[in-house]
């Protein structure tokens, strides 16, 4: 039997934190760039981090992914918990590097799926400043929209509606 919906209203806050924990539960998401065309999007392992409001990738030297980056900067990641039909994606700058410290930090059993050990060379560091994010908690249904930059910089309210709209 089907829950009766109900126009229950999130604080802002609430929503930041559904799409940051819901980012780091999943781990896996769809990473997607622009090539200046087209969107391209590929499955990449996050490392989220919300108290450096940051989340990490290790990714490969070789790849398309960091020419899109390096030109287009401005990606968006989609995690999907499709057990428990919930959805987020949380769009910002994308930014390559080769902080061997950091990729060290980082490294974990899994990536030696792609790489032997955390100072193979080819290692690079994408970090992405999360912008905005956006979550939904059943299929079809938006539940809010989490604007999550800057809020220092704006002193912006929310507009509050059906979608929740918040700076972090």
């Amino acid at each position: 039997m089907a829950k009766p919906h109900h126009d229950t209203k999130m604080t802002p806050a609430e929503v930041q934190d559904r799409i940051w924990k819901l980012a780091d539960k999943i781990d896996i998401c769809m990473f997607t760039t622009w090539d200046g065309e087209r969107q391209r999007s590929r499955p990449l392992s996050a490392r989220v981090f919300r108290a450096e409001h940051a989340i990490y990738f290790l990714v490969d030297e070789s790849g398309h992914k960091n020419e899109q980056v390096e030109k287009y900067p401005f990606v968006s990641m989609a995690w999907v918990d499709s057990g428990g039909h919930k959805y987020a994606v949380i769009s910002g700058r994308a930014k390559l590097s080769n902080d061997r410290a950091r990729i060290a930090d980082l490294w974990n059993d899994w990536d030696k799926v792609w790489w032997d050990d955390a100072s193979d060379p080819a290692i690079r560091l994408l970090s992405v400043t999360p912008e905005d994010g956006e979550l939904w908690d059943s299929p079809n249904t938006v539940v809010a929209t989490a604007k999550m930059a800057y809020a220092a910089v704006t002193g912006k309210a929310p507009e509050m509606g059906e979608n929740a709209k918040v700076d972090l």
